[in-house]
């Protein structure tokens, strides 16, 4: 019995220092960025206008799609350079509804496509290698349905092409949505500090980023050079971004050049998202990661690179961590020695300080206001307690990217929501059934729950505020998740 209790705190203090490890990851991208984001320099503007192609992968986008092109029809650049190709995958009444814009537009002038296939094979990766061929540019700009770039965008990335080994120009994600509800608050909160601290530190500091999927422009040769778009991961991004750095290409981030776009608004579209996207992430790093550490990279290159392949697995520690943290609380009399460890043992600790830093020096950036500590600390308090509510679906998407588990790319359903009054319930798509993973949620909820009762019945305090904190995460996950499929 005592190995069995010693394996379960070896287990445990493994999730623990892997999460510490990682938090020193972000702890040096944010003091990166701090140091770096002083020396950035604007490169001069335009002088030669190269010719650009605008691909939209679209698929069942009924609410958005005619803003989309109306938006795209307003860039402020030369027609005879611009080529737009629409990507239409759609099944539903989109098709008719992107014909009729793009007829339009047409007649106005603008050299634009509507391209159907008769397979949606390889989903939006599928999409992007079928118009390839097609694209008469020499630079390729990727917008998703709900991106609304301002008509300078061109005119304001391109000159960051600075020269021929340049191969990506990735714009901010901004928000349309931002307050709309307190879930659209949240993940404008978690991708912002994506957007600042951590594209903008890996890329000043040389190191790997990656394209984002949307917002950005790729030079052509470079995806050709790195073997196009494959569909073998749900993240075509993050596999292509890293093929075509270790191949050599550069890649540029733009922090001052922001994009607004629609963030979900209900939790079974965040749950999507966030499963392709942790999935995703998992099975790039079982494509990419041994030989990135293979490469002849610098070795903090290579550390950064290594969390940041390894950065949706962080869910399996949080969780498998938080699942163990009630039994060693349990097991903690019979190990008196570690007792003063064991009590200061918690992710709560080091990692949730340097954690905070990380994102503040983010909302300092984005949101002054709202970086103030009486108004941030709540925010970040909340968006960790959401974060560990999610990690039990997140952990089943990395595991099976692990596994090599294949599933369809779902797309996040778009609903033209940018006003707190606009109701997403009268939207004609409809939400995913209920998961089993939403009954295992509630069980959480009454197993940490349980978790409190027995530190509160023992007067043992070192897991009180965790504990409290996934009840709470899984809790507001578990109630999300009911209302809005109801």
């Amino acid at each position: 019995m005592r190995g069995l209790e010693i394996s379960l705190l070896v287990l445990y203090g493994g999730c623990l220092v892997f999460l510490f490890l990682y938090s020193l990851a972000q702890l040096h991208l944010t003091l990166l960025y701090r140091y770096f984001k002083a020396h950035q320099k604007l490169p001069p503007p335009l002088s030669v206008y190269p010719a650009v192609t605008v691909q939209l992968p679209l698929y069942n986008e009924l609410y958005v799609a005619e803003r989309l092109l109306e938006n795209i029809a307003r860039l402020d650049y030369p027609r005879e350079k611009l080529q737009i190709l629409v990507l239409d995958d759609s099944t539903d009444e989109t098709v008719q509804v992107v014909a009729h814009e793009v007829e339009k537009l047409q007649a106005q002038g603008l050299n634009i496509a509507q391209i159907r296939r008769e397979q949606r094979t390889g989903y939006k990766a599928g999409a992007l290698e079928h118009a390839l061929p097609l694209s008469t540019g020499e630079f390729i700009v990727i917008f998703d349905a709900d991106f609304l770039p301002e008509p300078d965008f061109l005119q304001k990335a391109l000159p960051y092409f600075t020269h021929d080994r340049i191969g990506v120009v990735q714009a901010r994600w901004g928000h349309l949505n931002r307050n709309y509800s307190l879930l659209t608050q949240l993940q404008a909160l978690g991708l912002d500090a994506h957007f600042t601290v951590e594209q903008g530190a890996r890329n000043s500091g040389h190191h790997f980023i990656n394209f984002n999927g949307t917002a950005g422009i790729w030079r052509k040769q470079t995806i050709l050079d790195a073997g196009g778009w494959h569909h073998d991961t749900l993240t075509e991004d993050l596999d292509l971004s890293y093929r075509a750095q270790l191949r050599g290409w550069e890649f540029v981030y733009v922090e001052d050049i922001a994009v607004p776009a629609e963030l979900p608004v209900t939790m079974p579209a965040l749950q999507s998202q966030q499963y392709r996207w942790t999935k995703g992430a998992a099975e790039t790093a079982r494509k990419h990661l041994l030989h990135v550490l293979t490469s002849g990279k610098p070795l903090t290159t290579k550390w950064l690179a290594f969390f940041h392949l390894l950065n949706s697995s962080v869910f399996v520690a949080v969780l498998l961590a938080a699942l163990l943290s009630v039994p060693v609380l349990l097991v903690k009399p019979h190990f008196p020695e570690l007792s003063r460890v064991l009590a200061y043992s918690s992710v709560f600790k080091a990692s949730f300080v340097i954690l905070a830093f990380f994102y503040w020096t983010s909302e300092r950036r984005l949101q002054p206001e709202a970086g103030k500590a009486i108004t941030f600390l709540p925010r970040f308090f909340l968006f960790i307690t959401m974060s560990l509510g999610l990690s039990l679906h997140n952990t089943v998407a990395v595991l099976e990217g692990y596994a090599g588990r294949k599933t369809p790319f779902v797309r996040t359903p778009k609903f033209n929501l940018t006003a707190t009054q606009r109701n997403w319930r009268q939207n004609r798509y409809r939400l995913p059934q209920l998961s089993p993973l939403l009954w295992a949620e509630g069980f959480l909820c009454g197993y940490f729950l349980l978790g409190l009762y027995l530190g509160i019945s023992r007067e043992d305090y070192g897991f009180l505020p965790y504990h409290l904190m996934l009840l709470l995460g899984f809790g507001l996950v578990f109630f999300y998740s009911l209302r809005h499929r109801s």
